[in-house]
């Protein structure tokens, strides 16, 4: 059920690199945003935001947050960077100024709220849902079926919808799309709107499935999410989805029989042999930007 999570945030990662060909080192931080402006409108204190609101309304403000700055990363590392430098910014520079938000990001969060790890509770005894001896995490299993609810709709969108046509021939021709009327400029705000949302959902309830957040928190799952994002196919959603669950089962049981010591081990492993025996991922194609979606 870790898996469900990871699905989200590697769908998100699958969403830039699959449309944009380029690789949003920001998401992180969103997961992050949404965790913590979540943590502190629902608490009361003296932290900033501190206000004690309903988790519901906290949690959609959460996700706002994260969209907002999903928004403000487009207009500056996608829109600003290629409108200005054209196409030597494909890859390098939108890249390092990805990285820097993420940097400014998680290093704001911890000016204002500090580095410490808070706690995170929600207005319920417990949890788990206990069937035997099985322990199941209710946060885990509602990411699980949102994940692939979400990337239902979404698979909807990208085959049947006009917005998802334009966001196809973007990602198959930019220029050739601009050419045949597609407005870029409208469209791809789109794509980080969307994962915006994604992962302010994945960083809500992972702080809800573990019980804390902290500045750093989406750097440890952000790993995890590329190596399932690469695992599943470039560019492949259902692959993320495939990739994020393989992952989340490998990491758990490599924890409980070997220790949490060397759980990066068998993830970063079987990411290696997949790439030497299938390069494209599992469910992925070998041009990017070709029939992905």
């Amino acid at each position: 059920m870790l898996g469900g999570i990871l699905a989200f945030v590697a769908v998100a990662f699958t969403l830039t690199i699959g449309m944009l060909n380029f690789l949003n080192f920001t998401i992180p931080a969103l997961f992050m945003i949404a965790g913590m402006v979540t943590w502190a409108l629902s608490s009361s204190g003296s932290n900033l935001l501190g206000w004690g609101w309903h988790w519901t309304w906290a949690a959609a403000a959460g996700i706002g947050f994260a969209v907002l700055a999903s928004l403000l990363i487009e207009r500056f590392t996608y829109r600003y960077m290629k409108a200005r430098f054209g196409d030597a910014t494909e890859h390098a520079l939108p890249l390092v100024s990805s990285l820097g938000f993420l940097i400014f990001f998680e290093h704001l969060a911890s000016s204002i709220w500090g580095s410490d790890p808070k706690r995170f509770e929600l207005p319920f005894k417990d949890t788990n849902l206990r069937i035997g001896e099985l322990i199941f995490g209710v946060p885990h299993l509602i990411s699980l079926l949102l994940a692939i609810a979400l990337v239902a709709m979404l698979n909807v969108l990208l085959v049947r919808t006009k917005v998802g046509r334009a966001l196809r021939a973007i990602a198959e021709n930019p220029s050739a799309s601009t050419l045949m009327g597609v407005e870029v400029q409208h469209i791809v705000p789109v794509v980080f709107v969307i994962a915006g949302i994604l992962s302010g959902l994945a960083g809500i309830l992972y702080a809800a499935s573990y019980g804390t957040v902290t500045p750093f928190m989406g750097d440890a799952i952000a790993t995890d999410a590329i190596a399932a994002m690469v695992l599943g196919g470039l560019g492949n959603i259902w692959g993320a989805i495939a990739g994020g669950l393989l992952v989340g089962l490998v990491k758990i049981l490599a924890i409980s029989t070997f220790g949490a010591e060397i759980e990066k081990i068998p993830v970063w492993g079987l990411l290696l042999v997949i790439l030497i025996v299938r390069p494209s991922g599992l469910f992925g194609h070998t041009h990017i930007g070709k029939g992905k979606f």
